[in-house]
């Protein structure tokens, strides 16, 4: 393998949606320089970080029915029977929710948890809490989407956060989703929460770090137990 082959598949890609933000900051570290060369090179910092923050890993997906995988990189800072939404028209008996905190550093694009045709998105506008806090769920703007897995409806809501101020979708009501494909991205840093039926075990823990598209959340047939977690 040659080495420009080597760096090639080293880097990692940026999402499209990116572009523009990397374009700006490129533009501001140029002019900054031209006022003083250490501006320059904070502004020349900054436009990587936005590079960084933009990046789209590619993903290696488990494909089984009844798989939930993670939408979203980041911890996961909740898990909890709580009532859905009530946007997302998922009943008035209490689900499961496993909820997905992204720092800014996160790999911030999205992806379905299962693979099925939505048949609900909604935007609800809201506040901006620091979206760790279990009341984001119900108080911050977010967009929730229901993914008809065949058997059960799942519901995906993205959360904004104190730093977002925006949540991107890439797919529209009535289109049809694989696991692990992209669904859309939220910008800078927020949270993602998944809603499964009552009865369900999650095979993560608490402050577990999860990766968008790979990490197993739940076993919808049961074929996995309640796991116990310790950390070190």
């Amino acid at each position: 393998m040659s080495v420009v082959t080597s760096i090639r598949e080293s880097l990692v890609p940026i999402h499209k949606e990116g572009y523009p933000f990397i374009a700006i900051a490129a533009a501001i570290a140029v002019v900054l320089g031209q006022l003083w060369g250490p501006l320059g090179w904070i502004g020349a910092i900054i436009t990587l970080w936005v590079c960084f923050f933009f990046r789209d890993p590619p993903r290696v997906t488990p494909l089984r029915d009844g798989l939930v995988v993670a939408p979203a990189d980041g911890r996961i800072s909740s898990i909890a029977e709580v009532l859905p939404p009530p946007e997302l028209e998922l009943g008035h008996a209490p689900m499961l929710r496993i909820s997905i905190f992204m720092n800014v550093f996160d790999v911030h694009v999205n992806r379905a948890p299962v693979s099925g045709r939505i048949t609900r998105i909604v935007y609800t506008p809201g506040l901006f809490l620091n979206a760790d806090l279990d009341k984001a769920s119900e108080d911050n703007e977010r967009s929730g989407m229901v993914i008809d897995a065949g058997e059960v409806p799942i519901g995906v809501v993205q959360i904004a956060g104190l730093v977002a101020r925006r949540i991107v979708g890439f797919v529209r009501q009535g289109d049809t989703v694989s696991a692990g494909e992209r669904f859309g991205l939220i910008r800078f840093g927020s949270r993602v929460d998944v809603y499964l039926p009552a009865g369900v075990h999650a095979i993560v823990g608490l402050n577990q770090r999860s990766v968008a598209g790979e990490t197993v959340l739940a076993d919808l047939r049961g074929g996995e137990p309640p796991r116990a977690f310790h950390a070190e």
